[in-house]
């Protein structure tokens, strides 16, 4: 059976919720956010006992991310052919699992995946990152999960949600992430209240895209 790695918080939340009506739900792992904290927690969990399961059945990262493309808007469900860092590496996900996945979830559309070390807030930064990179879309993890877990011989895919798209800046909330990769709540509220309307367009995609992902846990294989 698939392990599931999805971003601890509400990433999290909304997966489990996904998965209560299964009678035998997958092992879900929460992941810290960023790319130094994933590549230090997968690290460190690649030495314990249940690792030699993750080697055989693979692992299926879900979680949201943020548009690179006018192609894809808030609530779009995307499945990664690959992903790259901001110095051009690029790993394919495993295509096996990908297709399994994607017979199992309707709507879905391929794409090329880059991660950031940081939140990109501005939607003009966005709008030159897809072009330079030639990506659809941006996370905080998948560089670090590739480099970890691909390396080691672990099958993956993944499966992610848009929350925000490429036309409209978000709030900055740089400050909000510690360095050990977890949400520093006032430093969070005060990068709202500095950008309400950002925020009010953040809370409402993030929220639209929770639906979806809890929808995608609910009818994964």
């Amino acid at each position: 059976m698939l392990t599931l790695l999805v971003p601890q918080g509400a990433e999290y939340q909304a997966v489990c919720r996904g998965l209560k009506s299964r009678k035998s739900p997958p092992q879900v792992v929460a992941l810290p956010i960023g790319v130094e904290p994933v590549t230090q927690f997968l690290t460190h969990w690649q030495r314990s006992p249940s690792f030699t399961e993750v080697l055989q059945s693979g692992v299926l990262v879900m979680g949201l991310c943020g548009s690179l493309t006018a192609k894809l808007s808030v609530g779009d469900r995307v499945l990664y052919q690959s992903c790259r860092n901001a110095s051009g590496k690029i790993w394919e996900c495993d295509p096996t699992l990908t297709d399994q996945i994607q017979q199992h979830l309707t709507e879905t559309t391929l794409v090329r995946g880059l991660t950031s070390d940081r939140v990109i807030s501005s939607a003009h930064e966005k709008q030159q990152l897809g072009q330079i990179h030639q990506a659809d879309v941006v996370d905080m993890e998948g560089s670090a999960i590739m480099t970890t877990l691909a390396q080691a011989g672990v099958p993956v895919a993944m499966a992610r949600v848009v929350s925000d798209d490429i036309d409209h800046d978000l709030p900055d909330l740089s400050a909000a992430i510690s360095p050990a990769g977890k949400l520093r709540s006032l430093p969070l509220a005060l990068g709202m209240i500095r950008q309400p309307i950002a925020a009010l367009r953040l809370i409402r995609g993030s929220l639209k895209g929770l639906q979806a992902i809890e929808a995608i846990a609910a009818h994964l294989p």
